[in-house]
């Protein structure tokens, strides 16, 4: 969650402790859109005061996780589906790019780290471990970034994917959902390997459809 969120994965303050907590809650549905954020019981929970939990939600505030309201709680923010779709939309296209150019970049040791993440994220679906194979798909798609070599759609695709990870969580929780999307990453992966720009990029936009639909199915509405 860290590092998703663009912080060291070595710190250790309450602060961190408390991104961590919440975000991860957020992500995996156990805190749902709506909900309120009680800023004393979190405090009283990490035993701190209340300036690390307001900076916390406010950096969860900035990623697009929660929303902060003059004279309200925090809560964590709703998002409609129309703005899903816009999000996948974009995502598709910039994932396209992305792995148009992992096709032209990569060596060998970048495809081997992507190949290592695959054979866990296999394991993880053959266990039905959702959030470790969710959160294994995450570290796929931020090293596929890294790779690509572009660091202003990395910086993108970072703002838009933690604004929607309960999103991508949801999807992947959908029955069936973890078997298709190992056999749709493999195939992607082949496509590096076979050094297939074009079956690449169309793959990486039907992966992301293919996840948009599920949410969609799922009869998301943002509201709690």
């Amino acid at each position: 969650m860290l590092r998703v969120l663009g912080r060291s994965e070595n710190a250790d303050s309450v602060v961190d402790q408390i991104l961590v907590s919440v975000g991860t809650a957020i992500v995996e549905a156990r805190l749902r859109p709506g909900d309120d954020l009680n800023s004393v019981e979190l405090a009283r929970t990490f035993r701190s005061s209340r300036t690390p939990v307001r900076e916390a939600l406010l950096t969860l505030e900035r990623e697009g996780l929660v929303e902060i309201a003059a004279h309200r709680r925090p809560r964590v923010r709703r998002l409609s589906l129309d703005e899903v779709r816009e999000i996948y939309e974009l995502r598709a296209t910039l994932y396209a790019l992305v792995s148009q150019r992992i096709v032209e970049n990569a060596t060998e040791s970048d495809l081997n780290r992507l190949r290592d993440i695959q054979r866990q994220q296999e394991q993880a679906a053959t266990a039905g471990d959702v959030d470790r194979y969710f959160w294994l798909n995450v570290g796929f798609r931020n090293n596929e970034a890294s790779i690509a070599g572009n660091t202003t759609v990395s910086r993108v695709l970072d703002s838009l994917g933690v604004r929607i990870l309960q999103l991508r969580h949801l999807s992947l929780s959908a029955p069936d959902r973890l078997a298709s999307s190992v056999i749709d990453h493999r195939r992607l992966l082949h496509a590096y390997e076979e050094r297939d720009a074009d079956l690449a990029a169309a793959l990486s936009r039907s992966i992301l459809r293919r996840g948009l639909a599920a949410i969609e199915h799922s009869g998301w509405t943002g509201r709690p």
